[in-house]
């Protein structure tokens, strides 16, 4: 289906360019036309307050999807620390306060983990993927990747929590993998993996749409 004729345009609702890229490389053959935030009118922020990742998603894709009459593709995701009770969850972007900061909520992250043994300092990243038009949430999917935190940074690829997330069974920290074998193995490509299947018949389905 590569460089397939785009039959709708799907509105993915972050202004984070890094992830736009990440999606729109792994969903790059279906036939549509992928636009963020950015790219439109400003528009009301959605307040995330729900307490889990899907119930932000779900939130996020219908605010965006009601006010810009588009359908929308939203992700809430984060890091789950197992000796911080699973914190930062879903308040990794916020971690360190506002302004948000990727360097100060990594900043807080090795801080708090101060001698906590590397075997002791399991995480993942978990993503919740969901897609709505105007009238309800279209599908929903999830995505996990299990590693653990170290302290010093390494890699230059990624964003968020990537240079601190180490993947044992690759020996590398997700910031320092190409992007291609990061979206195969992240929490946010497998939740695209898994989405795919709904939103290819989704748009088999449905009239063409700008």
């Amino acid at each position: 289906m590569a460089n397939a004729q785009p039959r709708r345009t799907i509105l993915i609702a972050t202004t984070n360019r890094g992830k736009h890229r990440e999606i729109e490389a792994v969903m790059a053959d279906l036939p549509v036309a992928w636009a963020d935030l950015s790219d439109l009118p400003p528009m009301s922020d959605c307040i995330e307050d729900g307490d889990t990742f899907a119930a932000n998603a779900e939130k996020k894709a219908l605010h965006f999807a009601r006010l810009s009459g588009l359908w929308t593709l939203a992700d809430d995701s984060g890091l789950e620390v197992d000796a911080l009770g699973g914190e930062p969850g879903v308040y990794s972007a916020r971690f360190a306060g506002e302004p948000r900061s990727d360097a100060n909520n990594n900043a807080r992250l090795v801080s708090m983990l101060a001698g906590i043994a590397p075997e002791q300092r399991t995480a993942r990243f978990r993503c919740a993927l969901a897609i709505a038009d105007p009238k309800g949430i279209l599908a929903r999917a999830d995505g996990i990747v299990e590693g653990v935190i170290i302290d010093e940074a390494r890699g230059s690829n990624g964003f968020g929590y990537d240079p601190h997330f180490l993947v044992p069974s690759l020996g590398r920290t997700a910031a320092e993998l190409p992007p291609q074998e990061k979206n195969r193995i992240s929490h946010r490509g497998k939740a695209l993996q898994t989405i795919r299947g709904p939103l290819l018949r989704l748009l088999d389905n449905a009239p063409a749409s700008s």
